[in-house]
């Protein structure tokens, strides 16, 4: 863990939030050539592996920008930007309930809880003493992060797909209507795969890696803690990784200010470094290449939420 090194500077800090945003350009570029990357990765089908690892890094990039996009970005019009991301490019997650679920997320203190955080990925003591052996092995082994990469996809997508059947048996409209624009959505994957003749099983798997790559970004970004505002995480990173994730690695700078675009992040947290280390208290690693060689075959956290119940108070 690291402690501020260099004396803040409000002025930027302040300037860069009260900085027009004006017409999004970096975004629409991004989106812009993100989904030229996916056309192009599908459009290479005959080399296969080429082929799968583009559309792989495609998908990531577009579900980072779903995040953008939810947050308010590019445009004002909010209508406007979700038509933006509405093709179901990452089959697993509709953007209508990825979108539900992360707003709820930002509720800062509730973070980690497992009944009300719904990206918390602990469980209720209780519950964990009632799972089988074979249960809480695999599970273990998920809090590795190369178990988060490998199993993370299928285990979320399990978990997200029963809980939303349930809501929608329940008598939950929004949740129906949500999956029901995602089929039209995937549908119009569908149509193009079967144009450019790219495999369903194929698509698929790319769709799999991608969502293995953005485990690596939502593997540690909250820790169980008895102050809300110690639970977010900072990753000081400036490579590839973060340009996947758009800077969400400024995890606490995100959470304090989610309407700031991407682009902004990191000179913001470089303005108040000091500022954001002491509020989530040094909760910050230098870069991604800790995180494997720390975290790639020893779990960082234990699955059942070791501050419980989780304190709502600051």
């Amino acid at each position: 863990m690291q402690t501020p090194s260099q004396p803040d500077d409000p002025a930027t800090a302040k300037a860069i939030l009260r900085a027009d945003r004006g017409l999004e350009w970096p975004t629409l570029l991004l989106l812009a050539a993100t989904y030229g990357l996916w056309a192009l990765g599908t459009l290479l089908w005959q080399v296969p592996l080429l082929s799968v690892l583009l559309v792989a890094v495609a998908i990531a990039q577009f579900s980072s920008l779903q995040h953008e996009v939810l947050h308010g970005h590019p445009f004002r019009s909010q209508a406007v930007n979700d038509l933006m991301v509405f093709p179901g490019l990452l089959p697993m997650v509709p953007y209508m309930r990825f979108k539900d679920t992360h707003l709820q997320h930002h509720y800062d203190p509730a973070l980690t809880d497992p009944y009300d955080d719904p990206e918390s990925n602990y469980l209720d003591p209780a519950v964990w003493e009632r799972l089988s052996r074979p249960v809480r092995k695999i599970l273990r082994w998920n809090n590795t992060l190369l178990g988060r990469m490998l199993l993370g996809p299928a285990i979320g997508t399990v978990l997200f797909v029963t809980s939303d059947l349930a809501l929608i048996r329940g008598g939950d409209r929004r949740v129906l209507l949500s999956w029901a624009w995602h089929a039209v959505g995937v549908g119009l994957v569908l149509v193009w795969l079967l144009w450019v003749g790219m495999p369903v099983w194929a698509y698929l798997l790319a769709a799999y890696m991608a969502y293995g790559l953005l485990k690596i970004r939502t593997y540690l970004e909250h820790r169980a803690h008895t102050a809300f505002r110690a639970r977010t995480v900072v990753v000081e990173d400036r490579g590839p990784l973060a340009f996947l994730f758009l800077n969400n690695n400024f995890h606490v700078v995100h959470h304090m200010h989610p309407a700031v675009p991407w682009y902004r992040l990191p000179a913001l947290y470089a303005a108040r470094r000091g500022h954001f280390l002491r509020r989530n208290e040094a909760y910050v690693y230098s870069s991604y290449a800790e995180i494997f060689r720390r975290h790639f075959l020893k779990a960082k956290d234990p699955v059942p939420h070791p501050v419980w119940p989780v304190k709502r108070e600051d």
